[in-house]
């Protein structure tokens, strides 16, 4: 008999014993964590045992001599595994197959130190996907040496070695888990092809969408694709409620709010603001730039905009006066960006979200570099950073090391009462044709706080969620005028290319219409 089968029969019979009389059963705790991690290592050697066998193998002639269609159906079989489980198994084959030369030799594999982590029982078949999955979306964007290096980096990793130039030789640190070995795998793609990220948030920006299905049951289905930072707002508002600590919100009945609070009078100045709107484009028609009769400035889908008025809402009910705290303070949405990162981005083209808008510039090309959202990890370019910074507030922390050595808070966010005002001024979004009332919207800084723009009203304009997150590529240009709000629109809008105050931003000719609104 072969001996390879004689040693795998002897393995499965200690196994038999290891299961037989109940041995299992009268394992105390140490015992067990042992017995699991001894059987994760028999699991991984077999996972290596199946994976290699099918590799050395005809990867046409084997199944076929068997009188099975592929590899897949093969595995099905014999392993006994589903049909995705034999795919992921396949998966792993074709990454570790060694290719036969004319001369008769074995070549390298494709990972080829992975593969020897898979054969010494470092990693299985999970972990070995988890390693080269980031990797190979950006395989055909890699130079060979940085295939290389990601290799022997992720092996070094699983091996339990880190990353760390400072380890010593023969040392190792606790094994990764799966996870451990897909983010630095992600930070590796992002850093050998940082500008892969900034398609892959135009995709993400294409793909987003929130479709509501009709009642069922006495329920509205909901489906669709958030962006990371949508979705990271989301999920930190559902923890700030869901958090037990938390006071909750507020009990149902009749409470009294004194109309010169300290509320913020989005809802009052919303019905003001959407009134006079509606007011003045119902006898509007003088300034065809201002009106938009063409119709033509938002060619978003009809579930592209659902996306984004749920995003209006989720930054309006963050900065809430009566959403529950998460921690002691109000859900805010954290983004990092690497300090050298930012400082390229202020100089490169794409920076107009930085506050180049206001002066004509902007453009396309590489990210120069990424952010990262710390609640899912994505990774998303600087100008997304940007549109989020422009209406919180930025917080530096120096590292050194990895040792935090310096904490600064700059405050740059508009007071409520500053928003009353700018609400009161502007009434809407300020592009032309986009009628998102003006409390609903977010605060940009025309010149970025970062530039030495201050945070006053008359740096202050209100812009939709939408307009705000594409303003540094759509083509529209934002300057003040002596306090006044103007915008220049993209050449195929306006060939002119003249500046124009919004109508709704005008100063009034005759205030004896004005009413007084009562709020509580």
């Amino acid at each position: 008999m072969n001996s390879t089968v004689e040693l795998l029969d002897r393995v499965i019979a200690d196994l038999d014993t290891v299961l037989s009389d109940d041995a299992l059963a009268g394992l105390s705790d140490a015992d067990r964590v042992t017995v699991l991690q001894g059987a994760g290592a028999v699991f991984r050697r077999a996972e290596a045992v199946i994976v290699e066998t099918v590799a050395t193998g005809d990867a046409g002639d084997f199944p076929h001599s068997v009188g099975c269609r592929g590899v897949n159906e093969l595995l099905q079989r014999t392993v006994r595994v589903d049909v995705r489980g034999a795919s992921r198994v396949d998966t792993v084959v074709d990454l570790v197959r060694r290719p036969v030369s004319l001369a008769g030799e074995r070549m390298p594999a494709r990972w080829s130190e992975l593969r020897l982590a898979l054969l010494d029982g470092v990693v299985g078949v999970a972990g070995f996907l988890a390693a080269t999955g980031p990797i190979e979306r950006v395989w055909d964007r890699l130079s060979v040496d940085q295939r290389l290096a990601a290799d022997v980096a992720l092996a070094g990793c699983a091996r339990g070695h880190g990353v760390d130039t400072g380890v010593e030789e023969g040392e190792s640190g606790p094994a990764p888990t799966a996870q451990d070995l897909k983010a630095l795998a992600e930070d590796l793609a992002s850093m050998f092809d940082p500008d892969g990220e900034e398609p892959k948030d135009e995709d993400s920006r294409r793909r987003r969408g929130i479709t509501i299905g009709r009642l069922t049951d006495g329920v509205h289905a909901i489906r669709g694709y958030l962006t990371p930072d949508v979705a990271a707002q989301l999920q930190l508002i559902m923890d700030a409620i869901l958090n037990p600590k938390g006071d909750g919100p507020p009990m149902p009945g009749v409470h009294f709010a004194p109309s010169d609070g300290d509320g913020d009078g989005d809802d009052a100045d919303a019905g003001a603001g959407a009134g006079a709107g509606a007011g003045a484009r119902a006898g509007a028609g003088a300034d065809p730039f201002n009106s938009d009769p063409r119709c033509v400035l938002d060619d978003r889908t009809a579930s592209q905009k659902r996306h984004d008025a749920l995003a209006m809402v989720f930054a309006i009910a963050a900065r809430h006066r009566d959403m529950p705290t998460l921690g002691g303070s109000s859900p805010v949405l954290v983004v990092t960006v690497d300090a050298k990162d930012l400082a390229a981005h202020g100089s490169h083209a794409a920076g107009a979200a930085f506050g180049n808008a206001a002066s004509g510039t902007g453009g396309a090309g590489g990210n120069n570099g990424w952010a990262t959202i710390p609640g899912s990890g994505a990774h998303i370019p600087v100008p997304v950073a940007a549109h989020v910074a422009c209406a919180g507030t930025i917080q530096r922390v120096l590292m050194d090391e990895g040792r935090i050595i310096g904490i600064t808070t700059t405050d740059r966010v508009f007071t409520v009462h500053q928003r009353r005002a700018i609400i009161a001024r502007d009434k809407e979004c300020l592009i032309p044709g986009c009628h998102v009332p003006a409390s609903w919207c977010e605060i940009h800084h025309v010149t970025e706080h970062a530039r030495g723009g201050p945070t006053h009203t008359d740096n202050g304009v209100p812009l939709c969620w939408w307009h705000h997150r594409s303003l540094g590529s759509s083509g529209w240009e934002i300057r003040m005028d002596d306090g006044l709000p103007q915008v220049r629109g993209p050449r195929w809008w306006d060939p002119d290319q003249r500046w124009r105050t919004p109508r709704l931003s005008l100063p009034r000719i005759s205030h004896a219409s004005l009413k007084p609104v009562l709020t509580g």
